[in-house]
C-alpha cells in the first residue's frame, strides 16, 4: 500500500478561486507540476464534470449507507457517457474506475 507521508514541517496550502473552475484547474495544474489532480467531495467535481474538465471518475462504494450528504450526480446539465476501466475490491471497499468520455 502506498501512503502519503508529506514532511512534518509542510504546512498545507489552500487557495480560494472565484473566477471559474477553469481558473481553479489552471491553478492546479501550476501547482501539481507533473503529479495528477483530484477532486473531493460533491460540488467541485459536479461543477468540473459539468464543465467538461473530469478525465476520470473513482467511486469508493462502502459498506454503509449514511442516509444524507449532497448527490454528486444529481444536478448535471447533461448526459456524461462513462466507460469502466478498473474494478477492485478491499477490505468491504469497492473501488469503481471510468473514464470520462466527451
Amino acid at each position: 500500500m502506498v501512503t502519503h507521508n508529506p514532511p512534518a514541517d509542510a504546512a498545507p496550502i489552500f487557495t480560494f478561486v472565484t473566477d471559474g473552475v477553469e481558473s481553479a484547474l489552471a491553478k492546479a495544474r501550476d501547482a501539481a507540476g507533473d503529479k495528477s489532480i483530484g477532486l473531493m467531495g460533491a460540488d467541485v467535481p459536479r461543477q468540473f464534470l459539468a464543465a467538461g474538465l473530469v478525465d476520470e471518475i473513482r467511486i469508493h462504494l462502502v459498506d454503509v449507507l449514511l442516509g444524507g450528504g449532497r448527490r454528486m450526480f444529481e444536478t448535471l446539465p447533461r448526459r456524461v457517457e462513462l466507460k469502466q476501466t478498473g474494478l477492485n475490491e478491499d477490505g468491504g471497499v469497492a473501488h469503481v474506475v471510468y473514464r470520462v468520455l466527451q
